[in-house]
């Protein structure tokens, strides 16, 4: 199932500059905000997972990219797809998984997580985008 911009009932955006210190913490900030907005916080196990993908996409790309970061959450039936915007056109790097070692399990936790993940240039850069299946609101439940 492909993601459909043209169906979108919601929709965030977030610009970072190089070196804010801030942005990841303000970025999940945006996106738990988005979902307590979007009445999406009833699954809690959603949620977290959510979060979880929107941190590893958040971090490796101020780890890796170094430039300025943007990020978008989208949201349009059961699906909520976020994205992260930076300046490196490198894609992700898929590191010899260690579960045992500290750092490197971002991409096999979006991989896990997400219903689908990838990437695509943008520009200089290259956005990086997963989807997750989200339960449906409890307002959307209640509707005939």
């Amino acid at each position: 199932m492909g993601f459909a911009p043209s169906g979108l009932s919601h929709h965030r955006e977030l610009d970072f500059q190089p070196g804010d210190t801030w942005a990841c913490r303000q970025g999940l900030t945006c996106v738990r905000q988005a979902l307590a907005d979007w009445d999406l916080t009833g699954a809690a196990e959603a949620a977290g997972d959510v979060t979880l993908v929107a941190a590893e996409l958040l971090s490796n790309a101020a780890k890796h990219a170094g430039g300025p970061l943007h990020l978008a959450v989208d949201h349009t039936g059961d699906l909520l797809r976020i994205a992260v915007t930076d300046s490196d056109p490198a894609p992700p790097r898929r590191d010899m998984h260690r579960p045992e070692g500290i750092g490197g399990h971002g991409v096999f936790l979006v991989e896990h997580l997400a219903r689908q993940w990838g990437t695509r240039p943008d520009g200089s850069g290259k956005t990086v985008w997963a989807d997750l299946a989200l339960p449906p609101s409890p307002r959307a439940r209640q509707q005939p």
